[in-house]
This record gives C-alpha cells, sequence and structure tokens, in this order.
C-alpha cells in the first residue's frame, strides 16, 4: 500500500463527500436488512394459520399485506440509497481520476526533452490512460464494496447471532472458503490480465506507429509484411486473452456452488433445529437464506477487491515512477521577467545525459535586437542544440546563457519561453485545422492577423486552394500539407506571437529557392526589431545576416560576415563555392 500513500492528498480533498457515503451506505444496508425479517414474519403467518394457532383468514391477509407493503418500502428505500452510495463513491472517483490524470499531464509537461528520449510514447499513454483506469477502481468500486461488505457484515451477522447463534456459525461456514478462493482466482486474473495489458500496449504501439508511418510501408511496399508481424501479434494477444477468459470463467460457477453449499447447511441444520425445537419460527431459516445470499456477494468482493487493490498498487508505483522525477530544468523565478532579446552565450558547453555527447564546447557570442545571427555547420555539429539552450529546453553543462545580461536560469521559465518563437527542424502540426495551427501562437489572434501570418510566409493562395481554406483540418503530424506548406505553416506560427527572440532551425529547406527569397525578404521587415537565429544548409538563407557562425564538431571555427567568411579560407568558403557551382550547372 506504500504507492496508494500518494492518494492520500485525494481522500484528504473529497473526505466529506466519503463521509457522506459512509453514512448512505450505512442507512441503505439498514433498510436492505430489515427485507428477510418481514420475508420471515410472512411465513411465520402463514405457518401458524397452517397450525390453526391463527383462524382468522382476515388477520393473516391483513399481516401478509403489511409486510408486503413494508418489504415493498424497505426495497425501495434500500434501492434508492443504494443508488445515491454508487453516485457518491463512484463520482468521487472520477473526479480523483481527472485531478490524478491532470496531475500526470502537468508533470509529463514539466519534464525535459531527456524524458520523452528515454521513454516510448506509448508507455506514457498507457500509464495515463490505463494504469489511472485501474487506481480508479480502487478508489470507487473497491472502496464503496469494502465499507458495504464491512457494513453488511457488521449489521447482518450482529443480527443472525441475535436470533440464532448456532445455524449462524454453519451458515458462515463456507463463505470464507468463497473468498479464500476468489482471492487466489484474482491473483491468477491479476496476473494474466497484466500480460493482456502488456501485449494490448505492444498491439497499439504497433498500430499506432504503422499509422504514422503509412507511407513509408507503401513506398517500401512492405504492407504483407508489416500485415504478417500484425498477425502474429493480434494471434499472441488473442491467445493470452484467452487464457484470462478461461480464469475468469470459473468466477461465477464458484461462487454458486458455495452459495448452493451455505443454502444447503441452512436449510438441513435450520430445518434439524426446527425440529428439534432449538428454533422456534419457521421464518428464520427463510430469512437465513436470504441472509446468504445477501451476504455472498460482499465475501465474494474480499477476494476481487485485494485483487484490485494489488492491481492498484502496481499501477501507482508506475506512475509515482515518473510523478517523483524531478524536471532538469526548473523555475527559479517568483515574478514576471521581460525579455527584450539580447542573448550572449559566454564560454557554454553542453553535454547530453543520456549518450555523453558533448554537443557544445566552450561557446561564446552575442547578438542584440535587430540583428540575425545565422549558424551553418555540418550534420552533428550541435546547431539544434543551440537553439535549444536558448529556449532553455536544456540547461548548459559549463558555462552561462546569459538575456539582457541576466542569466537564463534567473528568468522566469514561462517569460523566456512566450518571449520566444521557435521554428524546429521537423516542422510538427497538430491534427486541427491550419487556422488552430496558426493560431497555437497566439490563440486569441483574429483571422486577419491569421491571414497577413500565412501571407508573410508565402503559404496564403496554398490554404486559399485547399476546398475548405483555414478550416482544413489536417491529417495526423499535418501529413495533408507537402513539406514545404508545413514548414510555412510552421513559421507563421512563430511569426504571429510577435516574438523578441525568433528561431529558424533549417526551415526553409523544403521550400523552392523562389519562395524562400520572399519569405526572407518578409521575415527581415519583421525581424527588424527582433534577434533572430537562424539555421541553414544553405548560403542563400543566411548570406545577409548580421553575424555567421560555423560550428564544427561542437566549436566556433569561423564567425564573421557573409563577405567576412568569403575572403577567409575553410568551410563557409568552400560550401559557397560548392552550392554556387551547383547552381551554375
Amino acid at each position: 500500500m506504500h504507492a496508494l500513500r500518494h492518494l492520500y492528498k485525494y481522500f484528504k480533498a473529497y473526505k466529506y463527500r466519503l463521509l457522506i457515503g459512509l453514512v448512505i451506505t450505512i442507512i441503505a444496508r439498514i433498510f436492505a436488512v430489515a427485507i428477510p425479517k418481514f420475508v420471515g414474519d410472512s411465513v411465520d403467518v402463514v405457518a401458524q394459520y397452517l397450525n390453526n394457532e391463527i383462524t382468522d383468514i382476515e388477520t393473516v391477509k391483513t399481516g401478509l399485506v403489511t409486510n408486503i407493503l413494508f418489504i415493498i418500502g424497505s426495497v425501495l428505500i434500500a434501492a434508492f440509497f443504494t443508488f445515491l452510495m454508487r453516485q457518491t463513491f463512484i463520482v468521487v472517483s472520477r473526479f480523483i481520476e481527472f485531478d490524478l490524470k491532470n496531475e500526470i499531464f502537468q508533470q509529463y509537461e514539466a519534464l525535459c526533452l531527456n524524458f520523452y528520449k528515454n521513454n516510448r510514447t506509448g508507455d506514457l499513454m498507457n500509464r495515463i490512460s490505463e494504469d489511472v483506469s485501474r487506481v480508479r477502481m480502487y478508489l470507487g468500486p473497491a472502496i464503496m464494496y469494502s465499507v458495504n461488505t464491512i457494513t453488511m457484515f457488521v449489521i447482518v451477522i450482529g443480527y443472525m447471532i441475535s436470533i440464532a447463534p448456532m445455524l449462524t456459525l454453519y451458515t458462515i461456514a463456507p463463505l470464507p472458503i468463497l473468498s479464500i478462493s476468489i482471492y487466489k482466482l484474482s491473483v491468477t486474473i491479476h496476473k494474466r490480465s497484466t500480460i493482456v495489458q502488456e501485449f494490448l500496449s505492444k498491439l497499439t504501439t504497433f498500430t499506432q506507429e504503422s499509422f504514422s508511418g503509412i507511407v513509408v510501408i507503401k513506398a517500401y511496399g512492405i504492407e504483407p509484411q508489416t500485415l504478417h508481424n500484425f498477425e502474429e501479434l493480434s494471434n499472441t494477444s488473442k491467445e493470452k486473452n484467452i487464457d484470462l477468459a478461461k480464469v475468469q470463467a470459473l468466477f461465477f460457477p464458484l461462487m454458486i456452488l458455495l452459495i448452493g453449499a451455505s443454502n444447503l447447511l441452512v436449510i438441513y441444520i435450520g430445518g434439524t433445529q426446527f425440529i428439534n425445537g432449538t428454533i422456534q419460527d419457521l421464518g428464520i431459516i427463510v430469512e437465513f437464506i436470504i441472509f446468504v445470499n445477501m451476504l455472498t456477494w460482499p465475501v465474494a468482493t474480499v477476494g476481487w477487491v485485494t485483487s484490485i487493490i494489488q492491481q492498484a498498487e502496481a499501477s501507482q508505483a508506475r506512475i509515482n515512477e515518473f510523478l517523483r522525477q524531478e524536471p532538469t530544468v526548473s523555475n527559479t523565478a517568483t515574478h514576471p521577467t521581460p525579455i527584450k532579446g539580447t542573448v550572449r552565450f559566454d564560454n557554454v558547453s553542453f553535454t547530453y545525459h543520456d549518450t555523453q555527447i558533448t554537443a557544445l564546447k566552450n561557446i561564446s557570442f552575442e547578438v542584440t535586437p535587430g540583428e540575425t545571427i545565422a549558424i551553418i555547420g555540418k550534420t552533428g555539429a550541435g546547431k539544434s542544440t543551440l537553439l535549444e539552450l536558448v529556449g532553455r529546453l536544456y540547461d548548459c553543462s559549463k558555462g552561462t546563457v546569459f538575456i539582457d545580461n541576466t542569466p537564463i536560469s534567473a528568468l522566469h521559465l514561462s517569460d523566456v519561453r512566450n518571449s520566444i518563437g521557435y521554428v524546429p527542424q521537423d516542422a510538427f502540426l497538430f491534427s486541427e485545422s491550419i487556422k488552430n495551427n496558426i493560431k497555437f501562437g497566439k490563440e486569441d489572434a483574429t483571422d486577419t492577423e491569421v491571414h497577413t501570418a500565412a501571407k508573410q510566409t508565402a503559404v496564403h493562395e496554398n490554404i486559399c486552394n485547399f476546398k475548405d481554406g483555414y478550416d482544413t483540418v489536417l491529417g495526423e503530424r499535418g501529413i495533408t500539407l507537402s513539406g514545404g506548406q508545413k514548414q510555412r505553416v510552421s513559421i507563421a506560427r512563430a511569426i504571429i506571437k510577435n516574438p523578441s527572440i525568433l528561431l529558424l532551425d533549417d526551415c526553409l529547406s523544403a521550400v523552392d529557392t523562389e519562395t524562400e527569397e520572399e519569405i526572407l525578404t518578409n521575415l527581415h521587415q519583421i525581424s527588424s526589431d527582433k534577434t533572430t537565429f537562424i539555421i541553414s544548409h544553405r548560403i542563400s538563407t543566411i548570406r545577409n545576416a548580421n553575424k555567421i557562425i560555423v560550428l564544427d564538431n561542437g566549436k566556433i571555427t569561423q564567425q564573421g560576415t557573409h563577405y567576412q567568411l568569403l575572403n577567409t579560407d575553410g568551410y563557409y568558403k568552400e560550401l559557397y563555392i560548392k552550392q554556387l557551382s551547383e547552381k551554375e550547372i
């Protein structure tokens, strides 16, 4: 139960609802227990009439009608309060489920990129869905049935002992056997259901990856092989589900068997005691038969609830594993810190924790608002890492990144992120309308602002050519659009928020040179008062930057303006000559 202690704060938050649920449960059980008493009294009235103890038929009818009315009334009241009991406990479990999912999602958002590099998306989704659902079963049904069982036992067993102590002992004798059997069965069900859940995760992950990579699957013509792999995984999943179903099939037959055993004991022992005169009223036997059936399910739930608690414990332990991880990038500022845009790297080095690769080594430079700094270099030189440090997606290993002459770690993290317009190398679009994807940078943007941003990135006409225009809903990861269109929509999303710092990570690679020139001209006007970082492998993209940095193996090997670098032998000049010759060809 150690892992489940994390949920105590939620119990405390909803303690009054839970107390009300407890009171309602007690009331419901009291009225439920009254029903067998009225049934027993009805049987006694009939028995007395048959034994000539009562000769007036009207008295018998009156007694029966009265008892029937009491039975109906008790059933209705017990049913009503049982409904309220379920509404109370189950609703509270839904509230806590909602709060727990929000807590997990908020933690996911706070955790850093290293976390997502080390964990699979399917596993993250499974913990916030399947694991939370198992925890909710503990929060709702398990607690509700536990309270119901305890209340039922105290009231029913207490009443049974008060009227027939020996018959009570014989009656409840099979019930512990039922509880232990259900518990052992539940443990097996738990083990097999865990295996089923694991294969469900594998099946879901395989399906999700297949759909996401459908273009590659079709391009390589591997649909038959993919289908074969899916069938193998699906068949294994089917076999595991059948194994689980075989064990689950024993649940109710076992319960019915032991109910029957208890009823036989009541009839035999009770009948013997009635014949011997130990029990005076025949109605007591009828009451005990009803009580047995009332107690059977609560007893059976003891094993079931135990299994639920085991599953919830395991699931909450998996959830806690992520909830207890501390973000490597944390916010230390307690007040707003406005950002103007001056960025300075002071001897910055950065090493990835997972791979121990040093991506940046002793990087130093400064760029002010109104300036554009371009970064160029071979693949793996550390270009994207540099931009991620500006956005504080990571904290540098050595040295300091300053914004407005203040260490970036001392600035309010939200202010830093809100002051940045970031266009990543892999243009990611959501399965939303094009308009909403652009407004992602500024949720309250007007249609005019959206259209202006699209025009500035030369994608407006493309959008208008779609049947639904800006209301066109994109496929997963923006698959509806071409590579160049996705990049331009991503740039529009960044510039619409009018950021102080603009980070463009090779975001024009899929755009033709004519469109690129139009976008760069517009960006030059837009970024006249902004600090702009631009990464590209094209000299034509960065030639007009105020500063150009050449990175090689994490180090700055060259820096200067376009013309300064052309007059210096090195990577930049070689790349310029190569691209110029390719253009001429």
